[in-house]
């Protein structure tokens, strides 16, 4: 095992050959490493994309009363960089170095579900083409990345930019969700013989974390953004408070899913952090058990404190107080982190390298970023501060002084694991000082700005006492950063080049991803050393002070439920948190406006009731359907899951026939609030039985070619997961909507 760098030439080149089909290669590949390259380098793609539009900002904002931008170029601005520094850059890098080494970390040779896996990447990608696309029609999205109704309605934006702004992310969250289930699949189900879950690398462990908050809470963005999507196309009124509707929801849907957006940016980088400082400490972490649980405290918590970005909206003292509370205690588990990382370096024996350079910053500034986050858990000061430029800088010494030193961090430790180089820590250094430079002089005066009273989202200001000189502080830098970035991309082309060659383990760290070559090979692991503890690699390399001969750890009782399923019950649970929140909507609407009244008179319930008995009937069919699968009788179970499939067609043709009867007598989605949320909730309801549908087919036809026997049951189990789920939320349906049970 190679614990030092060594000189380029003591060994040959790492370059694999060049082929004519290398590019083709690439596109094709379902290897879990060269995916989390391409989510890497299409986030540094974004990455530069998105600062270029805020130093376009920078320099409209450097001096008072500008013309360098036109207000709709700078409001185009603004909501392309905060679109993309979430979802194009944040998300994709996070997931990126998610694919390359959970996997790794855990032992596997490749994630759960490679093809899913290929599929989530190009999701993004072409969600992010098709986002970005909408400059060259001259009408990007203008209404923020939040794009708060009404400025996204079709009143005050009328251009195909927010529709861009809609489709684009509804196609990015589709691939974010898959991505989630299969790095939740990987941890749960593939990890190696020794390894229990409480001996897995926190990077590991907040993944985890981090793939329960992407599946549960995206859909109700997904659920936000369909609505809007119908206002906008069809003309209903979910979110047009002239019509009944309601602007407030928008923000409750968005935030529902915007603060648990925060940790699913921040989980990753406090995993990253966990372990880079452990290494360059030369110590086990302080407090595994406390860190771990208390990001389990966190994305519990974080569901639970979305309202309090709308303190300002005017929700009502009980209402505050509540999310004020839940805002303060989330502060808890994120302070314990702090300090068990302090801890660790505390009376460690300190590699005061770039790595460690970017992690002690991390510390520093998102502290910062914390504190200021807590002030607006005080109601009276969120009132005075809301949208003002105070709110900027706690936004960005969360997401940049802590997410991307903490990106910048792990980069510099995994560097060498991933090309087999080492980078430059010169060059390290100097874009780490021009980094810290750059970024306090751009945000931290933002405070004052924001206490001044100099409010964000504003094209240009006046020429206030001071505005000007903070302003062009920050906008100086801005460039430092510009500089900074530069001189990283620099060292990384230079490195691939030319950089030392790094041997497998050049740090002498601890987690399995250390035990193979640098890069890994295709197969990842000739042999995985015996995981007896949460550092093998160095149980291995120090037999005389392992880890498990002074410190027990609960073994692993070899336990991994079935892949198939468990990703079906993680996709389930992301659609019925979508169906939850439509059906909330629908009842909401219809309860405070008394709409719901007028279901009787437009609605068929008994021969709605008579079509439902055939989709619940449905269900017991693919039951016995499966355990004649399991018997090994193939001629009954194809006949019960034909059976099935007849009842669901004919659950369908009933659903036709009342829209069909509802179009007739006028009703259409624009009608009025009832139509809209009725004709929305069964719709989508159509879709997941008509998607059902297909499987079960592909089931049936599997079956009559001998494909499907019972040593696969396990795949059938799983569609069924799916189709009796789809049964379930159409008893929700037909309660709430035919029966009006919540009315």
């Amino acid at each position: 095992m190679t614990t030092g760098s060594v000189e380029q030439s003591e060994l040959t080149s790492l370059e694999p050959p060049v082929t004519s089909t290398l590019l083709l290669d690439w596109v094709s590949t379902l290897d879990h490493k060269r995916i989390g390259i391409m989510y890497i380098l299409t986030a540094v793609f974004y990455l530069a994309i998105g600062g270029f539009e805020a130093l376009l900002m920078r320099i409209q904002l450097a001096f008072p009363n500008n013309t360098f931008l036109s207000p709709e170029m700078f409001n185009q601005l603004f909501t392309m960089h905060g679109t993309t520094m979430v979802f194009l850059v944040g998300m994709p890098v996070l997931t990126g170095f998610a694919n390359y080494f959970v996997p790794l970390m855990v032992g596997a040779r490749d994630v759960a579900f490679p093809r899913l896996n290929a599929f989530g990447f190009w999701m993004l990608f072409f969600g992010g083409l098709l986002l970005h696309f909408s400059f060259l029609t001259g009408s990007a999205p203008n209404a923020g990345w939040f794009s708060y109704v009404p400025l996204s309605s079709k009143a005050y934006s009328s251009l195909q930019g927010v529709d861009y702004w809609i489709i684009g992310l509804l196609i990015m969250g589709i691939g974010t969700v898959s991505g989630a289930i299969n790095i939740l699949a990987t941890i749960i189900c593939l990890r190696a013989p020794g390894m229990s879950l409480q001996r897995v690398p926190l990077f590991v462990w907040m993944m985890l974390m981090q793939a329960i908050l992407i599946i549960l809470a995206l859909p109700a963005l997904n659920s936000a953004l369909a609505m809007l999507l119908i206002d906008r196309w069809l003309g209903s009124a979910f979110f047009d408070p002239t019509r009944g509707g309601s602007a407030v929801l928008w923000q409750h849907y968005f935030w529902i899913f915007g603060h648990p957006e925060v940790y699913i940016l921040i989980l990753p980088g406090f995993g990253m952090i966990s372990e880079v400082i452990p290494v360059f400490s030369r110590k086990p972490i302080y407090g595994y058990t406390f860190v771990a649980a208390s990001s389990v405290a966190i994305v519990l918590l974080g569901y639970g404190v979305w309202a309090h970005h709308m303190f300002a909206v005017g929700l009502g003292m009980y209402a505050d107080i509540f999310f004020a509370v839940g805002s303060l205690l989330i502060a808890i588990p994120t302070g314990i982190k702090v300090f068990n990382w302090t801890a660790t370096l505390w009376g460690g024996e300190i590699n005061f390298n770039t790595a460690l350079h970017f992690a002690v910053a991390f510390l520093l500034q998102f502290v910062i970023g914390g504190l200021t986050g807590i002030m607006f858990a005080a109601v009276p000061i969120d009132w005075q501060l809301t949208d003002t430029y105070f709110v900027v800088a706690h936004f960005h010494y969360v997401l940049i002084g802590g997410l991307v030193f903490a990106l910048f961090s792990a980069t510099y430790y995994w560097f060498p694991k991933m090309s087999g180089r080492m980078l430059n820590e010169r060059l390290g250094i100097l874009q780490f000082w021009l980094w810290v430079l750059g970024f306090n002089m751009t945000f931290m005066v933002q405070h004052f700005l924001g206490m001044m009273g100099m409010p964000r989202r504003v094209y240009t200001y006046a020429d206030n006492p001071g505005w000007a000189l903070l302003n062009g502080i920050a906008s100086l830098g801005a460039v430092f950063m510009a500089v900074g970035t530069l001189v990283f991309l620099w060292n990384i082309g230079a490195s691939l080049l030319r950089g030392k060659i790094a041997g497998d383990n050049p740090w002498d760290a601890f987690t399995l991803e250390w035990a193979t070559t640098s890069p890994p090979p295709p197969e990842n692991f000739t042999v995985i050393p015996e995981i007896k503890s949460r550092r093998p690699v160095w149980d291995m390399n120090h037999p005389e002070n392992a880890d498990w001969k002074t410190e027990k750890t609960p073994a692993d009782r070899g336990i991994r439920p079935n892949l198939a399923k468990l990703a079906a019950w993680a996709f389930i649970a992301s659609e019925a948190v979508f169906f939850l929140l439509l059906l909330i909507a629908y009842v909401i609407f219809n309860t405070r406006s008394g709409e719901g009244a007028v279901t009787s008179s437009v609605l068929d319930v008994t021969r709605t009731g008579i079509f439902s008995l055939f989709l619940i009937s449905s269900s017991v069919t693919f039951w016995i359907a499966e355990r004649f699968l399991r018997a090994g009788k193939q001629s009954a179970f194809v006949f019960s899951l034909g059976l099935t499939i007849l009842l669901g067609i004919t659950f369908l043709a009933g659903q036709v026939w009342e829209y069909a009867g509802l179009l007739t007598n006028d009703i259409t989605i624009n009608t009025n609030l009832f139509s809209a949320t009725f004709f929305t909730v069964t719709g989508f309801h159509g879709i997941h039985v008509t998607a059902g549908v297909i499987a079960l087919f592909v089931m049936l036809m599997m079956g009559i070619k001998g494909n499907l026997t019972a040593d696969k049951s396990h795949v059938f189990g799983a569609v069924g997961v799916y189709w009796h789920f789809v049964d379930v939320v159409w008893l929700a349906v037909f309660g709430i909507i035919y029966l009006g049970l919540l009315q």
